[in-house]
């Protein structure tokens, strides 16, 4: 019995190390959207509109960062770099801010290399948020994210 419980050890570490290298090639999955607001409300009813218009499925990682952490009107470092961790699934994270200090917020954050693997998308906060986490959701990779989010500036309503 002794003898076989060398052999046994060796080929459950085998297994592990199998599994380890099967995880270590596993794709990434679906890129990350953040939506960052002034307002609580409109970052976290932007996120239900656009995870909505998905349809049935299951949509992308999406993750509202808006106002101060007292519910007060603003924008935060710490909300921001925790929706960006939230969202990662390790395919990306495009972040939409709806104007001004979001976007300075971004930019430093991302200036300061804290927000590894995270693009700014230069897009209209609602159509772009839509437009990322339908294209995300559908399996689109980081590229075609932002494309998407790109091709919302230019939505007509006329």
């Amino acid at each position: 019995m002794c003898a076989v419980a060398p052999e046994a050890e060796a080929k459950a570490e085998a297994e592990a190390a199998a599994a380890t290298g099967a995880e270590a090639e596993r794709p990434a999955g679906r890129v990350g959207v953040v939506l960052v607001s002034h307002s609580r409300e409109v970052a976290e009813s932007t996120a239900a509109l656009a995870r909505a218009l998905v349809g049935t499925g299951d949509p992308a990682p999406v993750a509202p960062a808006g106002g101060l952490p007292d519910g007060a009107i603003g924008t935060n470092a710490e909300l921001v770099r925790r929706a960006v961790k939230d969202a990662d699934r390790g395919a990306g994270v495009v972040v939409l801010c709806d104007m001004g200090s979001a976007v300075l917020t971004v930019r430093t954050l991302l200036a300061e290399k804290e927000l590894e693997g995270t693009h700014i998308a230069d897009a209209p906060f609602v159509e772009g948020a839509v437009a990322a986490v339908v294209t995300a959701s559908a399996g689109g990779d980081l590229e075609a994210v932002l494309a998407a989010t790109a091709d919302a500036r230019t939505y007509r309503k006329l």
